[in-house]
């Protein structure tokens, strides 16, 4: 095996070129960007995670007339077109700044992280307090923004202000770049201050209005917020999505690329499980995997050849879109989950032009975001019927990643939620052996859950290990007991009360019956009940065979 240098978590193109860290060449996104200069505002909207920022910084770099970046692009892709190398490298002022880091509980805590990243960006051009092209007053207000000492007003205009001045400075005009431009309305969302930080970002991007001083901005964001006006008025605004043609080769790998990389690294045999578990995303007329996982997994492989692949995008907080999802649930949601997580696909509407404060208005608004940060994507091969309007998208699970993520937010959300149901009447029925109460008892639970890998007994252990371990019953799953492994034991240790439960998968409900009996016969012959017998009176050890097929179940005594 060949070590790769991978850059994880790293998304400055001059760190990773400079200290000799694996990249796979995106620089003929810069090219792209460029020969359309006569587009003044350029916005592309892709998940996270997809490199967005990287993307930016690549920019940046090849951009910045404070850089010398022509060693940093030798070889690439980009050097190749001498053309816009002699017109753009290093031959513009550039403007970069990331909002990622505008957030807050309150208002006031993001809009002092607002305040703080805007001087950090005057910071960078210092330089102009040292420069005789600005005036006294001038000065001052640079030095009141950097210092953040400026009022609201002049750090809702700062951007048009730093653009005067860097315009005036380098008798040029400027390139301004603004990553994750959205996440300070998605974190005000959450949290409750939305219409003040909409005021403020309104504000902000004046800066791209009418603004002679700016040559070209590139905006990145997951979601395209047109609706919200913050981009009203833009002269030559264009947005890039992922249903847009251009640009999707550069955000995400294609499989020459993974392929190239799984080479380099001589790491054979893993070509098959990477797609299926980081493949599967469809932009526009391109197929791409999930770059995060494909360089995070080949990390883990060069550290441990064996490794399995993980859930990469389990730890982030945005995983919380598919529990809010799940919160909202009504029938008609949970049927359509259920299609997605047993590998189907659902026909829907989707609208890109989505507003924060209105997210989880509407279902329709539900499965757009969910499509638009990547949870969902496009289905290829699928026919709609004439019927069907043009904004009407087929949207599956991309891949094993992603399904194992849907699967683990249904699973606490049914823990959580299960503590908050009335099971007064099951567990009495329980331990008073009413079968008929337990099978409509857990019938009617079962219809309140969201079902996946096709109703598999795994579903249904887990399912009744929820309804007990909710309600603070000590539960065993698959352990040890007489001479096999039991599904499911609960212990009412202050009453005395053992309650055993072998569960079956029917095929029909015709197979109810007979799954029961078999469920029965199982505890008999293996003696599970045998455990128990020197700790709790015979009478007080409950024996079930039960039976599930979909969302019925049939519950037997022995």
């Amino acid at each position: 095996m060949t070590f790769l240098n991978i850059p994880k978590g790293r998304s400055d193109f001059e760190t990773i070129r400079r200290d000799g860290f694996y990249y796979v060449d995106k620089t003929g996104l810069i090219g792209e960007i460029l020969k359309s200069s006569g587009t003044q505002v350029t916005l592309i909207t892709r998940p996270r995670r997809f490199g967005k920022t990287l993307g930016m910084s690549t920019l940046e770099c090849f951009l910045d007339i404070q850089k010398d970046s022509k060693g940093l692009f030798e070889g690439l892709e980009i050097s190749k077109q001498r053309d816009i190398c002699e017109e753009w490298m290093n031959q513009w002022p550039v403007m970069s700044l990331s909002l990622k880091a505008v957030e807050g509980n309150d208002f006031s805590t993001a809009y002092m992280q607002l305040v703080y990243e805007v001087g950090e960006l005057f910071k960078k051009h210092e330089y102009l307090m040292e420069s005789p092209v600005l005036n006294a007053e001038e000065k001052k207000k640079f030095d009141d923004i950097r210092y953040g000492r400026a009022g609201k007003i002049e750090v809702m205009r700062s951007l048009q202000i730093l653009s005067e001045f860097l315009s005036k400075y380098y008798n040029k005009s400027v390139i301004l770049l603004i990553d994750e431009y959205d996440v300070p309305m998605a974190r005000a969302t959450s949290n409750g201050y939305y219409k003040e930080m909409l005021e403020i970002m309104k504000g902000f991007m004046q800066a791209l209005k009418d603004n002679q001083c700016i040559k070209l901005a590139v905006i990145t964001g997951c979601l395209k917020i047109a609706k919200e006006s913050i981009f009203t008025g833009t002269n030559n605004f264009v947005s890039n999505t992922i249903t847009s043609s251009r640009l999707n080769e550069y955000y995400g790998f294609v499989q020459n690329e993974v392929d190239r990389i799984l080479e380099d690294a001589e790491i054979k045999g893993k070509g098959d499980i990477m797609k299926k578990w980081y493949d599967g995303y469809h932009f526009g007329d391109v197929d791409v995997y999930c770059p995060w996982d494909v360089m995070c997994y080949v990390d883990d492989l060069q550290k441990n050849p064996n490794a399995k692949p993980d859930e990469y995008w389990k730890d982030t907080s945005d995983n919380a879109i598919i529990r809010s999802f799940i919160d909202y649930a009504g029938a008609s949601i949970t049927k359509k989950l259920e299609t997605l997580m047993n590998g189907g696909y659902i026909i829907q509407r989707v609208d890109e032009n989505l507003t924060y404060d209105y997210l989880h208005s509407s279902e329709e608004n539900l499965w757009s975001l969910m499509y638009l940060t990547g949870y969902l994507t496009q289905v290829r091969d699928y026919k709609i019927d004439d019927g069907w309007q043009d904004n009407m998208v087929a949207l599956k699970i991309p891949n094993l990643e992603i399904k194992q993520i849907f699967e683990t937010e249904v699973s606490k959300w049914f823990e959580d939620s299960s503590k908050k149901w009335n099971r007064t009447e099951l567990f009495s029925s329980v331990w008073n052996e009413d079968c008929d109460k337990i099978t409509k008892e857990v019938s009617a639970l079962l219809r309140r859950t969201i079902s996946y890998h096709d109703y598999g007994e795994d579903f249904y252990h887990a399912f009744l290990s929820g309804i007990f371990a909710g309600a603070g019953y000590q539960v065993d799953s698959n352990k040890e007991h007489g001479e096999g492994r039991s599904d499911v034991v609960v212990c009412d240790t202050i009453n005395g009360h053992v309650a055993i439960f072998e569960a079956k998968r029917a095929r029909s409900v015709d197979e109810l019956e007979s799954e029961c009996e078999k469920a029965l016969r199982q505890i008999d012959e293996r003696m599970y009940a045998r455990d128990f017998e020197d700790e709790y009176d015979s009478d007080h050890i409950h024996c079930y065979g039960i039976a599930f097929y979909k969302k019925r179940c049939l519950v037997k005594k022995k």
